[in-house]
């Protein structure tokens, strides 16, 4: 469980960070227009291998990793939310490995 725990953190950390840039990505465009147009090929980068890449092989950790920890398929369903809000998947990711790593709390 250990080594599944491993790649579910990983691509948390990886996941989150991406959507963290989108969304700074984001705040640029509404504050200076004219950054845009220098920002818009990065932008469609990294928006891609977020939605197209990284998430779903995010979303197959976070199901490899709750089958093999028997979570309760609330937890599965917030950990795959996390994907989509912007901080929340460090978050979830902190919880479960309090959750499963450590113990109840």
């Amino acid at each position: 469980m250990a080594a599944s725990f491993a790649r579910y953190r990983v691509m948390s950390l990886v996941t989150g960070t991406t959507l963290l840039v989108l969304c700074v990505f984001l705040v640029l465009h509404t504050v200076d227009l004219t950054l845009w147009t220098h920002l818009k090929v990065l932008v469609s980068i990294v928006g891609v291998g977020h939605g197209v890449v990284l998430y779903p092989i995010y979303m197959v950790m976070c199901f490899q990793f709750a089958l093999k920890a028997r979570l309760h398929p609330g937890w599965v369903v917030l950990m795959l939310l996390a994907g989509f809000v912007p901080g929340l998947a460090f978050y979830m990711e902190h919880r479960m490995g309090r959750k499963v790593m450590v113990g109840p709390s």
